[in-house]
């Protein structure tokens, strides 16, 4: 067994810990921080506590506050550029994936020459980046301690990720309080984001012992609490298990990657700005299914925590928890692909060909090609309840 397993980041979990920032900050020797968060995030009032906590702990802060979903390679670039003389000496995300996206990639550009697009692939960086510390505000991604940066690219329309151990959090803050305040429809994608990374991490050729514990515990916490999550929004335990098994599932994908869920949902979303934990739920049943018999045991372990009868055999079990993955995104109130706004039947073979492209390809259980992505496209275009 040759195993290797990294992690650069503190984790600290306590409901209303974001009035705290500053505390945690401190010991980093941070004085002028970069802010970046979202709108939503920030008309919400879900950064007046973080702002207390700054102006008494006496850390400066400067504020990007118009993070876009998929976040977007020109403003990463813009952003850049305008704090590049600032004196930053941080970067703190606030908010979901596309915020920790974007702070990764700025604490790139203010440290390298250079713009973003100039970075995709895995280990570009030349040089350390700002430290990073992420609070998460919602239960999907995990990002707070990744080593992934995904960013589209306007010019190609294509979502590409850039991959280093540098640009991983060095701390992140988990206030459950915050994802309470998460509407039904996002508390649902993001918690099926989450579980596709388990799965994905899991069923993956990259997969290893360690991350295999951390991503079927995370597939159990997903199964028992996200339907609470999402159908009863003050049930504060439910959603801090989902966000539990986010911590855990980005943890797991970190060592162990995606695959060909992530290769597609990707391609979807540079094309179209899907929502990545809608196009994530989409395709998880259909490639969950086209893996299957790369190694059944794996497939049907994962159906055993998803809840599925342990006493089916792997082949039967792994089949039930492809019905179980369907089912559950239509609980969820996930759109089908041919829903998705934009969506376009002669656009199919070029994001066939992005998907294969994907970082992430080689990881997935069963060795992929264009046919396969393309056909698998068109198969959940068709799919009707």
């Amino acid at each position: 067994m040759n195993v290797q397993f990294q992690m650069q980041t503190k984790i600290v979990m306590e409901p209303g810990l974001r009035a705290r920032t500053a505390e945690h900050l401190q010991p980093l020797g941070l004085k002028h921080v970069l802010l970046v968060t979202d709108a939503g995030v920030k008309n919400a009032g879900l950064l007046q506590d973080i702002y207390a906590s700054l102006e008494l702990g006496g850390i400066r802060f400067s504020e990007v506050s118009d993070v876009k979903p998929n976040p977007r390679s020109e403003d990463c670039n813009a952003a850049a550029e305008r704090f590049r003389a600032k004196g930053i000496d941080g970067v703190l995300a606030v908010g979901g994936g596309s915020a920790m996206d974007t702070a990764k990639a700025i604490s790139i550009l203010l440290t390298h020459e250079g713009r973003i697009e100039d970075f995709e692939g895995s280990f570009t960086l030349k040089n350390a980046v700002l430290p990073i510390v992420a609070i998460p505000t919602t239960a999907g991604t995990g990002s707070e301690v990744t080593p992934f940066s995904v960013i589209t690219d306007t010019h190609r329309h294509y979502k590409m990720s850039i991959l280093d151990y540098r640009i991983g959090p060095v701390l992140a803050l988990l206030d459950s309080n915050i994802t309470a305040t998460l509407p039904p429809a996002i508390a649902a994608s993001t918690g099926m984001d989450a579980l596709t990374h388990a799965i994905e991490s899991y069923t993956g050729k990259p997969a290893n012992p360690i991350s295999d514990g951390l991503a079927l515990h995370a597939i159990r916490l997903i199964s028992r609490h996200l339907l609470a999550a999402v159908r009863e929004p003050g049930n504060l335990n439910a959603r801090e298990q989902v966000l539990i098994a986010s911590l855990m599932a980005g943890m797991a994908l970190s060592n162990a990657d995606i695959g060909g869920v992530h290769c597609i949902s990707e391609a979807i979303g540079g094309m179209y700005d899907t929502p990545h934990g809608v196009a994530n739920a989409i395709f998880l049943p259909f490639v969950f299914d086209h893996n299957r018999d790369a190694d059944l045991q794996r497939h049907a372990d994962v159906a055993y925590a998803l809840g599925i009868d342990p006493t089916l055999s792997p082949a039967q079990a792994s089949e039930r928890a492809v019905e179980h993955l369907f089912n559950l995104s239509v609980e969820l109130g996930i759109p089908r692909f041919s829903e998705v706004a934009g969506v376009n039947e002669t656009d199919f073979l070029i994001l066939a060909e992005k998907s294969k492209c994907n970082i992430s390809d080689a990881s997935n259980a069963k060795p992929m090609t264009v046919d396969s992505y393309l056909q698998i496209i068109r198969d959940a275009f068709s799919y009707s309840v």
